[in-house]
């Protein structure tokens, strides 16, 4: 590989593919980098020129053919769900551009949720009781002859990460079932799966843990916890994420060793023999419960790429050159490069339009101040997302509009840092969401160490 001379195109939009810019930012092979649609807050902090085409689509794959030949790309990292669905991954392999991402028909153990259950049943990987539903009358007929219980309710298709609708009970999942309507084709076909719990019928604790996988070899990346419902104490609606953690102390060696035999190598094993070798980021969002006194892990779903924020905790804290590792995963070389990570928490904060995930259209617009302010913190890093930038001014343009980093020796400094950062942050008008407890999980455990 030439040093300092490629230039890598990345297919996302939002703070995952805010992270992967500074990533390959960091890389001693890149001279320039390219995002599709990206955001105006991409270039925030770079070194090196970052272009972006907002007028496009995840999904406008011959638009996103002739940039890699106008260009002259070296390589497309896909990190978004759509583009995977869509067989953008499959184009570029077959015009023998160096890409990592699955194809689509790995990447269908996320954009099809009834599809990766029954594989998952298949395989043997520990998961929830379910069912495949293609209408809501066998949705019904289903919950009649099923014992009164909690479950949730999850389009099979992509819904931006807000597809799992919770039910406290048979009733409830009926109601579920009929709001799936708002996914439109995502929600037609969908999944009724078990809440799980401990034994003393309390929640189980979730995680997300990031493979990477060349096809043939795969290599833990790291971990996170991240915090999907709108409000403090996970009340509220879910999200595509409000914030995480990062190394969850939860993950502790010996549950690792677990879920690394009893999930994660049959499910690589799983795709290669259905000929489907997975080449990329493959996201395992999971639960474990208390069963018995012993920590029991299963599958919540899998994601096709990195997850949005947890991307924005571990990428930072990879030691290795992103570049040299894609080019790794590329040419199934990934057994050749030891990952690195360094061994600091981080603490991610997504700011949000007050009234995210709902109506947030009348924040559209407003200024937001003191971002740069933020960033200019020591062991501190923010991701554009949903910001629009006129005249090096900053204004609210989506829903979850940018994220905020705090590094630390543990989870309290880390936090710490964050919540410095983001106080000095604020919209328009009172109009910046974030919850104020990301982390309180760690934050518990540590204290009760005192």
């Amino acid at each position: 590989m030439k040093k300092g001379g490629s230039i890598v195109l990345i297919i996302d939009g939002g703070g995952r593919g805010s992270a992967l810019v500074d990533g390959y930012d960091k890389s001693k092979y890149v001279k320039k980098i390219l995002a599709v649609p990206g955001n105006d807050m991409m270039g925030f902090n770079t070194k090196k020129p970052v272009k972006i085409y907002p007028k496009l689509k995840t999904t406008s794959i011959d638009e996103i053919l002739e940039i890699c030949k106008k260009e002259n790309v070296q390589l497309v990292d896909v990190a978004q769900d759509n583009a995977i669905e869509s067989g953008l991954v499959d184009k570029l392999t077959a015009l023998n551009i160096p890409v990592v991402g699955p194809t689509r028909a790995a990447g269908q153990i996320e954009w099809d949720k009834g599809w990766a259950r029954d594989f998952g049943q298949r395989y043997g990987l520990p998961q929830p009781k379910f069912k495949v539903c293609h209408s809501l009358e066998e949705g019904e007929n289903f919950l009649k002859i099923q014992k009164n219980k909690a479950w949730f309710v999850k389009a099979s298709g992509l819904a931006e990460g807000k597809g799992a609708l919770p039910a406290n009970n048979n009733d409830e999942a009926v109601e579920r079932i009929k709001e799936l309507s708002r996914f439109g084709e995502a929600g037609k076909v969908f999944v009724l799966e078990e809440w799980l719990c401990n034994d003393d019928g309390s929640n189980g604790e979730e995680f997300s843990l990031f493979i990477l996988s060349d096809g043939r070899h795969y290599q833990i990346a790291g971990t996170a916890q991240d915090h999907k419902r709108v409000n403090d104490f996970d009340e509220g609606e879910n999200t595509g994420g409000m914030g995480v953690s990062t190394p969850p102390l939860l993950m502790r060696n010996s549950l690792l060793k677990q879920i690394k035999k009893e999930i994660i190598d049959k499910t690589i094993t799983g795709l290669i023999e259905e000929k489907r070798p997975y080449k990329g980021v493959l996201y395992l969002g999971g639960i474990v419960v208390k069963k018995k006194g012993k920590l029991v892990p299963y599958v919540i779903e899998f994601n096709a790429r990195w997850g949005d924020p947890e991307v924005e905790a571990i990428l930072p804290g990879l030691k290795n050159d992103l570049y040299e590792v894609s080019m790794a995963i590329v040419q199934q070389r990934l057994n050749k490069v030891k990952l690195k990570p360094d061994s600091k928490a981080r603490v991610v904060i997504a700011g949000a339009s007050r009234g995210y995930p709902g109506n947030y259209s009348n924040v559209k617009g407003k200024q937001i101040f003191g971002l740069e302010k933020a960033s200019r913190i020591v062991g501190v890093k923010i991701y554009g997302a949903g910001v629009k930038v006129i005249h090096k001014k900053y204004f609210a343009n989506g829903g979850r509009l940018f994220y905020v980093v705090g590094e630390g020796k543990n989870v309290i400094e880390a936090r710490m840092r964050a919540y410095h950062a983001i106080s000095l942050i604020n919209v328009e008008g009172n109009n910046l969401h974030f919850r104020t407890d990301i982390g309180w999980r760690d934050i518990e455990r540590l204290n009760s160490l005192r």
